[in-house]
């Protein structure tokens, strides 16, 4: 059933335990740049390095006994896969998780460090879906989608309730996407906790299916997606796409060269870590696809799981 205010707040009061509430920062030089108030969510934060956390948390906890007999299990390009293996080791339960092998090292490394079993496999959905079939026919661990499944939708919308909480009179929430989970969430907590917020997603011009989607009216899966942004390279999913198509109100692309910018733009004016993926929204605005001038926008900053050996960008002086 669709996660209702009720839903959203249950699962805050689940995972608030286990994971962090986020600090929201600003950057004034960055305001100034672009003649607004940008209030960024910092996800890159969260336990295990993303909002992805919220959701696996929220889903593991609200397993019954006998369902956890045999574990969970996932497919995953990494965040989700982290999250999830550090989810079940808390709930002391075996996490599966299959990743495509051109998933980033340190997602991969950190995936074995909570403890999760690891299954490669090629780098389609495709290969992804039939491992994972393959894994819990073995196994009969209960799955766990990165994104399709109203628990994980729940309890990414935390995340953006947090922020509605934090800062008053927001007007705007952008958050980027891949599966749609964080973004069905985010504009969820907006219709239950905001008042008359605009939700805007941004998404790589290279894995556009989800601006198709939406423009389109109708689901149009991600094929060959080329993008540096790793994490937005899964298709929207049967539960969230109905839920952007009502409640989001646009979706913007991205070039990667913008992509690249803003990331570089948030390392060196806020001194923080961010992955490609959570540097989209920031790109849509750089690339004036979205007005922020005198308005008050928050930016949900996904994660921070980068490999600081293959950086998009020449950090020498």
């Amino acid at each position: 059933m669709l996660p209702d205010k009720a839903s959203v707040l249950d699962a805050a009061d689940r995972i608030a335990p286990y994971i962090h509430r986020t600090p929201v920062l600003t950057c004034s030089t960055i305001n100034r740049m672009f003649g607004g108030e940008i209030f960024f969510k910092c996800e890159n934060f969260q336990k295990a390095g993303a909002f992805k956390s919220r959701g696996a948390t929220n889903a593991v906890f609200l397993l019954g006994t006998d369902e956890t007999r045999n574990g969970v299990a996932t497919h995953s390009s990494g965040n989700h896969a982290g999250a999830l293996a550090l989810a079940a080791s808390r709930r002391g339960i075996t996490a599966n998780i299959v990743m495509p092998e051109n998933s980033s090292r340190i997602k991969i490394k950190a995936v074995e460090s909570y403890g999760g079993l690891i299954t490669l496999c090629k780098p389609t959905l495709d290969a992804r879906e039939e491992t994972l079939k393959e894994v819990i026919s073995k196994t009969g661990a209960v799955e766990i989608h990165p994104y399709n499944d109203f628990r994980i939708i729940a309890g990414q919308a935390t995340a953006a309730k947090e922020l509605i909480e934090e800062v008053n009179d927001l007007r705007q929430i952008m958050a980027p996407v891949g599966g749609g989970g964080l973004l069905s969430g985010t504009a969820l907590s907006a219709r239950y906790f905001g008042n008359h917020i605009r939700v805007i997603a941004a998404e790589p011009a290279g894995a556009d299916d989800a601006f198709r989607s939406f423009t389109s009216g109708t689901f149009i899966p991600s094929v060959d997606p080329r993008t540096i942004a790793d994490g937005l390279r899964t298709s929207l999913g049967s539960l969230t796409f109905p839920i952007i198509m009502e409640n989001v109100d646009d979706i913007v692309t991205v070039s990667e060269e913008g992509i690249i910018e803003a990331m570089r733009l948030i390392w060196e004016r806020m001194k923080i870590i961010v992955e490609p993926s959570s540097a989209v929204p920031l790109a849509a605005i750089i690339e004036n696809k979205l007005n922020i001038s005198g308005k008050r926008t928050g930016i949900i900053l996904s994660g921070g799981n980068v490999d600081l050996a293959n950086l998009p960008f020449n950090t020498t002086v």
